[in-house]
């Protein structure tokens, strides 16, 4: 289920956890630096923090939990996006039995954002008790020779989160190409890159993109971490869909080869087949090889 904002947002000096018997308006209180009315749109800029309301409100039954995730729109766009709940002790967790309202942390990170009212940043899954984990899967980046990826302009404009196919690529990205199956990942910048070998999701599993152990690298992957049912599957008339890679690097530069595994995907059940298979009436991303987000045009 998408998420939409609500009417307001506050920039914040930090990022806070409301606590077990705390509000996040009460918490607003002592962090809040200003208001935004997102009626009428606004600009969320990069390297600041916001608290989001949400226009969802949650009443879970007992048996029942729930966990937010990016889209993947918004983490190809490097916002860094977080649920909350009042008394929550972690980020994205709703407890089982929750009753109340949802807000949401927004920090964009290399681009300045235009959001307001209704627009979907992330989404929220359901989950009876604790799914078993079915298999995981070890993901590799593809460095073959040509271009294998992108790089962010440090510099560019703001990105409208509503226009899909709006925005010229070459304004926010810089093509990156290899020869050699190797990739210098500088600090603090970010990346689109591609998987090595194809992702498929079967109609009766879902999947997550988890982060590979610190040991084997010093970067991240994938702020939008979920995989649908049918992706990339024959059923879906997708096969041949690459996982689209975020990645940013962390306080070293790092140098990445082809086929290097760079996160693991883990693969859990469904409690019944859904309506709907992952790009039946159209996506932005099934059968997808490299790509940006939707808010760009084609790179030609």
């Amino acid at each position: 289920m998408d998420l939409r904002l609500g009417a307001r947002a506050w920039r914040v000096r930090a990022s806070f956890l409301p606590g077990l018997g705390r509000k996040v308006t009460e918490r607003l209180k002592d962090v809040a630096m200003h208001e935004l009315d997102l009626t009428k749109g606004a600009v969320l800029e990069k390297g600041c923090v916001y608290i989001a309301e949400l226009q969802e409100h949650l009443a879970l039954p007992l048996n029942i939990s729930a966990r937010g995730n990016p889209k993947s729109s918004t983490g190809r766009v490097d916002v860094f996006v977080r649920l909350l709940t009042n008394h929550s002790r972690a980020f994205d967790d709703v407890d089982a039995g929750y009753h109340g309202p949802l807000y949401m942390e927004i920090a964009p990170q290399t681009f300045s954002v235009l959001v307001r009212t209704g627009t979907r940043l992330n989404q929220l899954r359901l989950k009876r008790g604790e799914p078993a984990k079915l298999s995981t899967r070890s993901v590799g980046v593809d460095l073959s020779p040509g271009i294998v990826g992108f790089r962010g302009r440090r510099h560019a404009g703001v990105v409208d989160l509503d226009h899909e196919d709006g925005h010229d690529p070459r304004d926010f990205w810089e093509p990156l190409e290899t020869r050699h199956g190797e990739l210098l990942l500088d600090p603090g910048e970010f990346y689109i890159l591609a998987s090595k070998d194809d992702i498929e999701i079967p109609v009766m599993e879902a999947a997550e993109m988890t982060p590979i152990d610190p040991s084997v690298g010093e970067f991240r992957v994938h702020y939008a971490g979920f995989f649908d049912p049918g992706f990339g599957t024959e059923e879906a008339a997708a096969v041949g869909s690459k996982g689209v890679l975020e990645v940013r690097s962390h306080e070293t530069p790092f140098l990445l080869e082809d086929g290097q595994t760079v996160a693991r995907l883990v693969y859990e059940p469904l409690t019944s087949r859904p309506a709907r298979l992952y790009g039946e009436g159209g996506s932005h991303y099934q059968r997808q090889g490299l790509k940006l987000s939707k808010h760009f045009k084609a790179w030609t």
